[in-house]
Order: C-alpha cells, then sequence, then structure tokens
C-alpha cells in the first residue's frame, strides 16, 4: 500500500529511547528515568475523586467541541491568578492535549507550503506536524548567548508565515522575559506572521514568573495543557486561547477533527484547577532536583550546561565527548542503567553534540542517575 508524501516524518527519538529502557527493564534491569518530560506523581487527588463521582452518575458522552463551559470559565480566571490577565471564557478551546492544540491551531492559520519558523533546539513534534500537514517548519538556529532562544533580528529574510516560540523551552527550560517576547510579537506582526506561544511548562518556574504572550497582545495563539504543571499527561487534555475571530473557526475544525477532548479528562481537569498547592509541593521537589542536578552533572563530566529556568530539563554540550548522541545515549543506557534523551531530537543539526536530562522523577532517583552517570563517565575515562 502506498503512503503519502507528508507520512514520511521522523520518529520521536525520545520514544525510543523509552521503548529501549522498557526492553532493559523487562529483562529485570532498574532504569533510572531522564529521558521523558513526564512527572513521576500522578493527577491530583481530587481530580481523580471528582472522576470517580462522575462515573457514578455521569455517562460521559460527548461534550461540546470547544470544551466543558465551567473548565473553559475557570481556565480563563487562571489567567487572571497568575498574569492578572482579564480573559473572556469564549476565547478558550479545550483540546485533546497540547499535541490537539497544534493541529488545531496550524490547520486553522497557514495553507500548504507556508513557512512557520520554530526555534533551534525546540520541541521535535513541532517540525514533524508541521510537515505532516504539508507545511514547511523553518529552523531558527538559536544562540548560546541568547539562552537558546530566538530574538527578533533571528527572522529577519526568512519570509514567515507564523513564528512559534516555547517559554519555558523543550529542551532548554530557558524563558523569555517581557521584552524578549514583546520584541519576537513585533518582529512576527512585521512579516505579517501569526504568533503562537507554547506555553505548556508555565506553573513550573524556579526563579522568575514565565510571562504569557497574553500580557502583551490579544492577537495570538496561546496553546497549554495539564500535562505538565498538573501531572496529568496520559489525560490528553489541554487548552489553547485564541482571537474572538477566530474562535468560530476552530470549533468547526474542532467538531470535524475531535469531536471533542475527552469528557473524563475535562473532568478531572476542572478539579485539578483547584488544587494549586498540591502542585506547588511537586514543584518543590523538581526545584531540589534540579539544583542536584546542576551539581551532580558537572561533577560527573558533564559541564557545559546552562541552569534552566523553568520545566524540568538540563540541556548539555557534549561535544567534547561525542559526535554521535545517540549512540552516546544507548551508551549510557547499556552500561550505566540511565535513559536520556540525544539531542537529535531537538536539533537536526547540532542536536549530534548535545543531551537532554529530564529532573521529573522523584529526588531518590535523580540522585541514584547521578551517581549511576558519575561512575560511567569515570570509567569512560
Amino acid at each position: 500500500m502506498r503512503n503519502s508524501s507528508r507520512s514520511n516524518v521522523d520518529p520521536f527519538i525520545v520514544m525510543d529511547v523509552m521503548e529501549a529502557a522498557r526492553q532493559a527493564e523487562e529483562q529485570g534491569r532498574h532504569i533510572i528515568h531522564m529521558e521523558v518530560g513526564q512527572p513521576s506523581t500522578g493527577a491530583p487527588m481530587a481530580a481523580r475523586r471528582a472522576l470517580a463521582d462522575a462515573l457514578e452518575d455521569n455517562s460521559l458522552g460527548y461534550t461540546v467541541a470547544l470544551g466543558l463551559p465551567a473548565l473553559r470559565r475557570r481556565i480563563a480566571r487562571l489567567y487572571g491568578e497568575w498574569y492578572n490577565v482579564d480573559l473572556n471564557p469564549d476565547r478558550v478551546v479545550v483540546t485533546p492535549g497540547s499535541s490537539g492544540a497544534f493541529l488545531l491551531g496550524f490547520t486553522a492559520l497557514f495553507d500548504s507550503g507556508d513557512r512557520v519558523g520554530i526555534g533551534a533546539p525546540g520541541y521535535p513534534s513541532y517540525r514533524q506536524i508541521l510537515s505532516a500537514l504539508g507545511l514547511t517548519p523553518v529552523d531558527i538556529e538559536t544562540a548560546p548567548e541568547n539562552r537558546l532562544q530566538p530574538v527578533a533580528a533571528d527572522l529577519e529574510g526568512l519570509n514567515l508565515a507564523g513564528l512559534m516560540v516555547a517559554s519555558p523551552g523543550n529542551p532548554t527550560g530557558t524563558m523569555l522575559d517581557r521584552g524578549a517576547m514583546g520584541s519576537l510579537i513585533d518582529a512576527a506582526r512585521a512579516q505579517d506572521a501569526s504568533f503562537i506561544s507554547d506555553e505548556i511548562y508555565h506553573g513550573l518556574e524556579y526563579e522568575a514568573k514565565a510571562v504569557t504572550a497574553l500580557e502583551l497582545t490579544d492577537d495570538c495563539y496561546v496553546i497549554n495543557s495539564f500535562s505538565k504543571f498538573f501531572s496529568m499527561t496520559g489525560w490528553r487534555v489541554g487548552w489553547m486561547v485564541v482571537p474572538e475571530d477566530q474562535v468560530r473557526v476552530i470549533e468547526r475544525l474542532a467538531q470535524n477533527m475531535f469531536i471533542c477532548a475527552p469528557h473524563a479528562s475535562q473532568v478531572a481537569a476542572l478539579a485539578a484547577l483547584d488544587c494549586q498547592d498540591e502542585m506547588r509541593e511537586n514543584l518543590a521537589v523538581y526545584a531540589r532536583n534540579r539544583q542536584l542536578m546542576l551539581e551532580g552533572l558537572p561533577a560527573a563530566g558533564f559541564d557545559k550546561i546552562a541552569p534552566p529556568d523553568g520545566a524540568f530539563y538540563v540541556y548539555a554540550d557534549v561535544s567534547d565527548l561525542t559526535t554521535d548522541s545517540r549512540s552516546f545515549a544507548a551508551e549510557i543506557l547499556e552500561k550505566a542503567g540511565v535513559a536520556v534523551t540525544p539531542g537529535l531530537d531537538f536539533d537536526p543539526v547540532r542536536g549530534a553534540t548535545t543531551l537532554r536530562f529530564s529532573y521529573a522523577r522523584g529526588t531518590a532517583d535523580i540522585k541514584e542517575g547521578l551517581s549511576r552517570l558519575k561512575v560511567f563517565m569515570a570509567a569512560r575515562g
């Protein structure tokens, strides 16, 4: 059977690493997971209770395509609580995870062949989803002096139809401050390019609060999810905020592409929004883990790192250790029993000499992983 050219996308390498780690665990090995950006904690207890109650007296059929009205109102209120932004709930769209939001947003905003700028290194699925939709991802090679975030000057001459930014970013954990975000919004507007802000790691910040694009403009798409701060990765529920004149466009697409986000997940998400004290306890764990990583990775020999502002990743330059990050990650898994992600997932050009380390697991795992890495690197010489 023939395949479309659009289906010829690269694998999501971290998922391949997860599978290799799973196979090792099936063979009886104890693997420390520093590869995947997934909290080790589950959904908030009150969210699970809310769903259990709903299962007793609710058929949990389809919701309207834009999501449960109560959930949309509560998400809008979150923007007032976190950013002092007065947001109309009508602009909030509940989606099947942030991935569903990317599909809806890219489809709504761009035509086949349109050029969409994405920072490199950056989340690999941006590139692959854009390609699968017949769009043209344009990697913007970010500079270490800009903390691996794009700056306005990087957009010159690119002729973009859209710009996607992420702050805190994956794999770097670095953030755009208000001035940097504003400059990128202005630079995109100057090219008549749509501006999309991926804010999935908001809430996971360590020294300064992340800036939402909605503090600076209403003429943007903002994408978020319950996966990271709210520890609900497998529930596949997210949201996006769009301009008022875009709501019906997104609604029509959502009706046809997804019908709705999972009803059960929406019920749990609504309750999760009132569990932020519990989530901040998780954040305190990540903060401890972050400090362990910033001390332990250099001690092990991974000393070319930039302190992350948010999320739960450290991105390391390992150019003095390898020119093949994929084989190096496989060696670390085999010999140290630690799963890490090759940088090729995030940067097709420079990723052969970088690794991403996640510290989203429990502190005991992080300590054990760092100990194993130190032994491995000492043995490697």
